[in-house]
C-alpha cells in the first residue's frame, strides 16, 4: 500500500467466485480470485504495448530439430501471466480490505488477472531467462 503519485490513475478491481463440484454434484471447494477492471485501462496512459508474438507448437518442434538436432516436449504453464514483472501499475484496494488513509493504493509488482499489458510483460520477462540460458 503506498500513496498514489501524481499522474497516474489507479485501476479498480474486484473479487471473482467459483464453487468447484466434485464428480457427483457435491461441493468440494470455494475459490475466489482477485480480477482487475482491465477495461479501464486506457493505452499510452496505462500500458504502453500489448504485443506477445506466437508460433504453432509444430512450427518450433520443426525448427528447433532442424537447425539444433533438439527434440522437444510439449508443456503448459496453467497460470503463466501471473508471473510478468510489471513497471508501474497501480490498483483500488480490493472491496472488503480496511484501509487507514483514502489515498492508498496497491502498488503491483507482479501481473494480476484482467491487465492488458500480463501477455506482454509475461513475455518480456521469458524473453530475457531465454537469451541468458541461450
Amino acid at each position: 500500500m503506498v500513496s498514489l503519485p501524481p499522474g497516474h490513475k489507479p485501476i479498480g478491481c474486484r473479487w471473482v467466485y467459483k464453487i468447484k463440484y466434485n464428480f457427483d454434484g457435491t461441493i468440494e471447494r470455494y475459490k475466489a480470485r482477485l480480477v482487475v477492471k482491465g477495461f479501464t485501462q486506457v493505452e499510452g496512459i496505462n500500458y504502453k504495448e500489448t504485443f506477445s508474438p506466437t508460433a504453432k507448437l509444430t512450427t518450433l518442434r520443426c525448427l528447433l530439430t532442424v537447425v539444433r538436432n533438439w527434440y522437444t516436449h510439449q508443456f503448459d504453464v496453467h497460470n503463466a501471466f501471473v508471473h510478468g514483472k510489471l513497471q508501474e501499475v497501480y490498483m483500488t484496494p480490493p472491496p472488503g480490505l480496511p484501509c487507514q488513509g483514502e489515498s492508498l493504493v496497491c502498488r503491483l509488482h507482479k501481473s494480476i488477472y484482467g491487465l492488458k499489458q500480463a501477455s506482454r510483460d509475461w513475455f518480456s520477462h521469458f524473453e530475457t531467462t531465454v537469451k541468458l540460458i541461450c
